[in-house]
């Protein structure tokens, strides 16, 4: 699935990484547990979580996850946003719940980790 198809069906804002919409995710792993993260071994993974801090960032740069949808009108900082351009990354936010994304983006063909 195309980043721009994720943005169209979870009504999400781009805050980072315009130049990559056109990228594909395969699959997709919801957590607020970054420890769960970690565990990870997936190439085209997008995260979807609330949890909106630093840490995220620093996770997903250690797991090299490059692509990350926070819900609930979590806001990203700026130095989200500037840790996750020197690594590349698309950073969206949705107004949806956690639940609500992953069942529309399930439904539409993403795939899940396990």
């Amino acid at each position: 699935m195309k980043i721009s198809t994720v943005i169209e069906l979870t009504e999400a804002t781009l805050v980072c990484g315009g130049d990559k919409t056109e990228l594909m995710v395969e699959r997709a792993f919801s957590s607020d547990l970054m420890s769960d993260v970690l565990t990870l071994d997936t190439e085209g993974l997008l995260l979807i979580t609330g949890l909106a801090n630093i840490q995220t960032i620093r996770t997903a740069e250690m797991a090299d996850i490059h692509y990350i949808l926070f819900v609930r009108n979590k806001k990203v900082t700026p130095e989200m946003a500037e840790l996750a351009g020197e690594n590349h990354m698309v950073l969206l936010a949705t107004p949806f719940s956690l639940f609500k994304t992953s069942g529309i983006l399930y439904k539409h063909g993403l795939k899940p980790v396990y």
